[in-house]
């Protein structure tokens, strides 16, 4: 995620607030306090929670089972959970080679359970902001290689990059370093469902002294996915990026997804 690496427990942090959503264990008091104070505000959020790590789910499995992707390099990844990016890759083939991103220090924590890599394969963490593409790529690039395509998974952090246009050019970096066949997976909370709520929320956010954050509209997700081919649906509420049929109807949430190819 983004913010300083500096271990703090007094301060509410992303990663930990969408941890307590999940119903993990890896947060604070204060992460708590934040958390119930921005579902006062958005009820469904924790439902957005779930449903965007479900379309993490899908899209890795799809990119593995049918696009024939091996290699991934997951920005922004947050805690570990249950399916993780690695694992749902290797469950698919065992050879798969995946790159962990993040700054948090208490994801650094534990990064020990991101690291249960089949022998065949690789999975590792490495300290990385989303600021800093050229950092990113240079150390991934020990793991990864380059001239074989890479899934970039971007899951919750472009939100933390204020400026679009510079968020666009993170983006664009990075698919610049990556050859024809390889693939973009971006989510991003949106004005386009419970907008008036998620703006207040999000205002409320910025104020507790976490990473500053920004909501952004269906459009401007577009942006994200210039030069690459976007996959059917196309950029949606990400319950509704081909849900398995197990999970029956989706409602709408408050994150959109995509995922596009590069060309």
């Amino acid at each position: 995620m983004i913010g300083s690496s500096r271990f703090r427990t007094d301060v509410s942090h992303s990663a930990r607030i969408w941890n307590y959503w999940l119903g993990g264990m890896g947060h604070y008091p204060v992460d708590a306090e934040v958390g119930d104070r921005i579902l006062s505000l958005v009820p469904a959020l924790p439902r957005s929670a779930v449903a965007d790590r479900r379309f993490l789910t899908r899209a890795v499995r799809y990119l593995a089972e049918e696009a024939g992707i091996r290699q991934f390099l997951d920005i922004g990844t947050g805690l570990p959970t249950t399916d993780n990016t690695h694992e749902i890759a290797q469950r698919v083939d065992p050879s798969c080679r995946i790159v962990c991103v993040d700054n948090d220090p208490l994801v650094f924590a534990h990064a020990h359970a991101l690291l249960n890599s089949t022998p065949e394969g690789a999975a590792v963490f490495i300290e990385g902001d989303v600021h800093d593409p050229e950092a990113i790529l240079r150390d991934a690039a020990e793991t990864l290689d380059f001239s074989r395509p890479v899934a970039i998974t971007m899951l919750g952090i472009l939100n933390f990059v204020l400026r679009t246009d510079e968020a666009v050019s993170v983006v664009r970096r990075l698919l610049d370093a990556v050859p024809s066949g390889s693939y973009l997976v971006v989510s991003h909370p949106t004005t386009e469902v419970d907008g008036e709520a998620m703006t207040k929320a999000v205002d409320y956010w910025n104020g507790q002294g976490t990473a500053p954050m920004t909501l952004r509209s269906r459009a401007e997700l577009v942006r994200f996915f210039e030069g690459v081919e976007i996959l059917e649906p196309g950029i949606v509420t990400c319950s509704r990026w081909r849900p398995d049929a197990a999970e029956g109807e989706s409602a709408e949430v408050t994150h959109f997804g995509g995922v596009g190819r590069k060309p």
